[in-house]
């Protein structure tokens, strides 16, 4: 049973809540759409907040069932390694043509899922982030970081090696908004701006 995890994990990864939400709900692809990803970002700026706050919960929340398949079937897999498939399926899903989301809610799922406290201080640092920058895509890098970081202070070291593969992938899913962030062309959240 433990090999056929990783595959069921991949599959669940897999599921796109921001296309299934974009299409059943609004009748929109937002792969066609605002940047073109899957992820939660593109469904608030494409959709609304309604449908960015299901996509993201449902991108956190896969990753979070897809760990816990190694508790629940009693499986000698690390539920680490277990989640880390489901990230790949939601960056690169089966669904999807394999064009997904950038890696952060669904390896936040797997951090909720087996590191409770690391999430809600990832989360916190997030916000505390896209406050100061405005930026989703460095407040999400910078929490990747920040996660790595933590890790380094259990003496885990699956732990530590797991945190430090998605921190990385984070990072590198995110290259192009980091160029674009260096020529400030970058797009701004705007909820926490002033009204005028």
């Amino acid at each position: 049973m433990d090999y056929l995890l990783p595959i069921l994990a991949y599959i669940i990864g897999s599921i796109p809540f921001g296309l299934v939400v974009g299409k059943w709900g609004y009748g929109i692809d937002i792969r066609e759409h605002g940047s073109g990803n899957l992820g939660g970002t593109n469904s608030f700026r494409t959709l609304g907040v309604k449908a960015g706050i299901l996509v993201t919960l449902g991108d956190i929340l896969k990753g979070t069932f897809a760990a816990s398949l190694a508790v629940l079937f009693h499986s000698g897999l690390h539920p680490l390694f277990v989640g880390l498939f489901a990230v790949i399926g939601h960056t690169y899903p089966l669904f999807a043509k394999f064009k997904g989301g950038k890696a952060v809610a669904t390896s936040a799922g797997v951090l909720l899922f087996y590191e409770p406290l690391l999430f809600l201080t990832l989360l916190a640092c997030f916000f505390i982030c896209l406050y100061i920058t405005k930026y989703v895509s460095l407040s999400s890098m910078i929490a990747g970081i920040i996660a790595f970081i933590y890790t380094l202070f259990t003496g885990e070291l699956i732990l530590i090696i797991i945190v430090g593969f998605l921190a990385f992938f984070v990072i590198y899913r995110h290259r192009a908004n980091l160029g674009r962030i260096r020529q400030r062309t970058e797009p701004k959240v705007t909820f926490f701006s002033k009204k005028k």
